[in-house]
């Protein structure tokens, strides 16, 4: 098949998940003989040989104007055409090259872009994250998970106090992005990549089966050669290594598990905080020294290099996560993965090699209690092969590209019965 996939997250001078979720996807299907090219973002000055955006096909930059606020931050408030009229600008694009290709997948932050779409044309998108009925893709206001479902209660996500203009003009705004994403859904087949993704959209947007649940996948292979470079590397440092990775903002919570665990730190404990972000800066100038070290933003293979030397992998993460990469690969380096439980990392226990490898608590003050009162252990024993690796993904992906344009609600992801325990 001719397949184009469509991101405005690559190129990107830091690639974060969707974007390496996203070029993963690229190698899978050129290693099944597919053509895959990837239209992507023109507003970064990225090296385009790095080795990172290295797939086997080609990247065409013409997607823009997704990061320009229209002054919705001074304003206070939502402004109604502002996501309509990125969307309108993605969908322009994405018909340039739509005659090209047999299927056209879309990644991104803007799911009405779908609505803008023909119904003719074999368009797919993947959702990663609860941007579909959020303005801000998180859920997460005042510190804590947002379950508000009115639109009158987002305008306090642009304003704190806002008043009566704001309200009206950030409610409108709200109504007319997800009437545009429903009927997008409505119009094309949809993928979430957990069912706590697609629960949670249906509590907004009612009660029917809106897409496909397909679970996320990494770069099984990569994650083998780390696992195994650990296993041959003797071991210099003794002290029980704790490893926490993801974009330093608030909602992913490191800042949260480090404010609770440094001052408890035992001698014989370590952190490596792996990750970049607005945030970065501030969190280096309080945290870093002897016990906690700073490793910026790596590569797929660095990270996984630091992960696999771990005694513990820490996902502190606040909101709901919609199905973390780091989580899944520290299952699958055979870590012990502590976690708050909530969002979908729960649905990733069928992945563990052994019913206490993925640990669940409640707050953040318990994760850290159990954490402190760890000790280092052997590595889980690996799981099936094929446990976590794009490939049944990917033939569930083709089975849906091969059906005719329009919406499609085929199957439902079930646990891998290789993975199951």
């Amino acid at each position: 098949m001719r397949i184009l996939l469509v991101s405005e997250d690559i190129p990107h001078p830091s690639t974060g998940g969707l974007g390496k979720h996203v070029l993963t996807l690229c190698r899978s299907l050129k290693q099944l003989g597919h053509e895959v090219d990837i239209l992507g973002n023109a507003s970064y000055d990225c090296d385009m040989n790095d080795p990172e955006l290295q797939f086997g096909g080609r990247i065409f930059r013409e997607l823009n104007g997704h990061f320009i606020q229209w002054k919705e931050p001074t304003l206070g408030t939502f402004l109604p055409p502002r996501r309509t009229w990125v969307a309108r600008r993605f969908a322009r694009a994405i018909m340039r090259h739509a005659p090209n290709y047999d299927v056209i997948h879309y990644h991104g932050h803007f799911p009405n872009v779908a609505r803008f779409i023909p119904a003719h044309v074999n368009f797919v998108q993947t959702r990663h994250d609860q941007g579909s009925d959020c303005l801000l893709d998180v859920r997460f206001r005042n510190n804590q998970i947002c379950r508000e479902t009115s639109p009158q209660s987002c305008a306090h996500c642009r304003a704190a106090n806002p008043n009566p203009l704001q309200k009206a003009v950030s409610t409108l705004s709200v109504m007319r992005f997800r009437r545009e994403t429903a009927d997008g859904f409505i119009r094309h087949k949809t993928v979430f990549v957990s069912h706590m993704l697609h629960r949670n959209l249906q509590r907004t947007f009612g009660e029917r089966q809106w897409g496909t649940v397909i679970h996320h996948f990494v770069d099984t292979e990569a994650v083998r050669r780390a696992r195994e470079t650990a296993a041959q590397t003797p071991r210099t440092d003794p002290r029980f290594h704790v490893v926490v990775s993801g974009k330093l903002y608030r909602v992913k919570g490191i800042e949260a598990f480090l404010r609770e665990a440094f001052p408890r730190l035992r001698p014989d404990m370590r952190i490596t905080v792996v990750g970049d972000g607005g945030d970065g800066p501030r969190l280096r100038q309080e945290f870093e020294g002897p016990q906690v070290s700073f490793a910026g933003w790596c590569s797929v293979d660095r990270t996984l290099a630091i992960a696999a030397t771990a005694d513990a992998i820490i996902v502190p993460s606040l909101w709901e996560e919609p199905f973390g990469a780091t989580t899944l690969e520290g299952l699958l380096l055979g870590k012990p993965v502590f976690a708050l439980a909530h969002g979908a990392t729960p649905e990733q226990a069928i992945y563990a090699s052994a019913p206490d490898q993925l640990r669940l608590y409640p707050d953040m003050p318990a994760l850290v209690d159990a954490l402190m009162q760890s000790e280092a252990q052997p590595a889980y024993p690996a799981p099936p092969p094929g446990t976590g690796s794009p490939d049944r993904a990917v033939q569930q992906l083709l089975d849906l590209y091969r059906m005719p344009p329009g919406n499609a609600v085929t199957f439902q992801e079930e646990p891998c019965p290789s993975a199951s325990r």
